[in-house]
C-alpha cells in the first residue's frame, strides 16, 4: 500500500510523457530499455501509472531514425532518451527545445554534440562514455592473453565519427607495445559486410580481432560477430559485456545497463524543471572486465591467473 503513495509523492503526481529513440531493435536492446525503466521506477515513474513512453526503434535503418525523430517532435514530450551519436544528432536537429537525455554517447564534446561536460548547453545532457580514453587499457588486457608476436585486426565502421579517434589512440598504444594492427572496415551501415570483414582479417593473417566500441551497429549485430569470430577461430575483444554474454572471449568497458539506469536520473531532473543545458554530463567511473572461460577453452587459450583475479565477471 505504501509503494504507490511513495511513487506519487516523489513524482509530484505528474504524468510524464517521454520518448525513446533507438537505432537498433528491441531484441538486441530490450535489456537496456528494462534498465532505463528500472531507473525510472527508482525516480518514482511507473509505466501505466504516471509514465507514458513513445518507443521508436529503427531496427538498424539509418534512414528511419530522422523520420522517427520528427514523429517524436510533434508530441510535445517531457524528454527524449537517445542511445547513440546518430539518434542524438537526429533528435537535436528535430526536437527544438524538448530535453534530450543521452544514455551513453562517445566523446560528445569532441563530436560537437555538447559545448562541454560541465555545461552542455542547449537542450542536451545525459551520459558520455569514455571509450576513446580506454583504448590503451583494452589493448593491454587483450595482449596479456594472446601469443606473441601477433597481428590484431581492428573492426571499424567507416560511418562512425568516433572510430577514427579510437583507431588513432589504439595505434599509438600498439606502437609502444610493439603490436601490429590492421584496420578492417566493416562497410556501410545499411550494407554491413561482416563476413567479408572477417575474411579480410584472415587474409591479412590476423591472429585476433578487436571490435571498436561505441558503435550501435556492432552491438546490434553482436551475435553475428561472435559467431564469425568462433568460426574463424579468432580470439576477440570487445567494449561491452553483451558480446561476452553471447559467447565472446573478453570485454572491457562501462556497464551499459548502469548507464541506461542512470539516464533516468536526468529524466527525473528535467521533468521537475531543471534545464538540460545546465546539468553536467556524467562520465562512467567504473569499467568492468568480463572473461568467458568456456570460449577461452574452445580457443585453446590460457587466461593468466592474475587477470582472472582482476576480472569483475568470469563466465564459466
Amino acid at each position: 500500500m505504501a509503494a504507490p503513495f511513495a511513487v506519487a509523492q516523489q513524482s509530484g503526481g505528474k504524468t510524464v510523457h517521454i520518448g525513446i529513440l533507438v537505432g537498433g531493435s528491441v531484441a538486441q536492446r530490450g535489456h537496456l530499455e528494462q534498465a532505463l525503466l528500472q531507473g525510472l521506477r527508482d525516480q518514482g515513474y511507473v509505466e501505466g501509472t504516471n509514465l507514458v513512453i513513445e518507443r521508436r526503434y529503427a531496427n538498424g535503418s539509418v534512414e528511419q531514425t530522422p523520420e522517427f525523430a520528427r514523429e517524436l517532435a510533434t508530441m510535445k514530450l517531457d524528454a527524449v532518451v537517445t542511445t547513440c551519436t546518430g539518434t542524438t544528432r537526429a533528435a537535436q536537429q528535430t526536437l527544438g527545445s524538448t530535453p534530450i537525455v543521452m544514455a551513453a554517447v562517445a566523446d560528445p564534446v569532441g563530436q560537437q554534440i555538447i559545448a562541454s561536460l560541465a555545461r552542455p548547453g542547449a537542450n542536451t545532457t545525459g551520459l558520455s562514455s569514455q571509450a576513446e580514453d580506454i583504448m590503451p587499457k583494452m589493448l593491454e588486457l587483450f595482449v596479456s592473453v594472446l601469443p606473441t608476436p601477433i597481428t590484431i585486426a581492428v573492426l571499424v565502421d567507416s560511418n562512425s565519427t568516433v572510430h577514427p579517434r579510437m583507431w588513432q589512440a589504439l595505434g599509438l598504444a600498439a606502437t609502444k607495445m610493439n603490436i601490429a594492427l590492421v584496420r578492417i572496415d566493416a562497410g556501410r551501415q545499411n550494407k554491413v559486410t561482416l563476413p567479408a570483414a572477417f575474411d579480410a582479417a584472415v587474409l591479412a593473417k590476423a591472429g585476433a580481432i578487436l571490435v571498436l566500441p561505441d558503435e550501435p551497429l556492432f552491438l546490434s549485430r553482436r551475435a553475428d560477430i561472435v559467431a564469425l569470430a568462433a568460426r574463424h577461430g579468432l580470439p576477440a575483444f570487445y567494449g561491452a559485456r553483451e558480446f561476452v554474454d553471447d559467447g565472446g572471449l573478453m570485454s572491457y568497458g562501462e556497464n551499459l545497463r548502469t548507464a541506461y539506469r542512470n539516464a533516468a536520473v536526468y529524466i527525473g531532473k528535467v521533468t521537475q524543471g531543471a534545464k538540460p543545458g545546465e546539468l553536467p554530463v556524467r562520465q562512467p567511473t567504473n569499467f568492468e572486465l568480463v572473461v568467458n572461460m568456456k570460449t577461452a577453452k574452445a580457443l585453446g587459450l590460457s587466461i593468466p591467473h592474475a587477470l582472472l583475479l582482476r576480472a569483475d565477471v568470469v563466465i564459466q
